[in-house]
């Protein structure tokens, strides 16, 4: 299979921090589900971030695509609003933010 070759413009970023007696099931889902779920829709995991230090959520993820009618069409499926609410259930202080993709790390 050829990897998928797009132009960024769009970055999601999800911020939080992982519920600590949930730390395992979360790895399951995002991996097993969440992330694949999102590829699939157009949206292609581009970095994970871990906070070590400071009074910040501890976890950074982020995604690009090259069109915000994908973006926006994600954002108005079903299917976000499950795999949304599904990630709320293994987090704490959750945040997701839209930005124009600049070649660097953004939050």
């Amino acid at each position: 299979m050829l990897p998928i070759r797009i132009i960024p413009r769009y970055r999601l970023l999800l911020i939080y921090d992982i519920r600590p007696d949930l730390v395992e099931p979360y790895y399951q889902f995002v991996m097993n589900e969440f992330v694949p779920a999102l590829q699939s829709m157009g949206l292609y995991m581009a970095g994970v971030w871990h906070t070590a230090y400071g009074d910040y959520p501890v976890r950074q993820v982020e995604f690009i695509t090259d069109s915000l009618d994908t973006v926006r069409e994600i954002f108005q499926s079903e299917r976000w609003e499950q795999l949304e609410d599904q990630l709320g259930t293994y987090t704490l202080r959750y945040q997701r933010k839209l930005v124009q993709y600049h070649d660097r790390f953004q939050f």
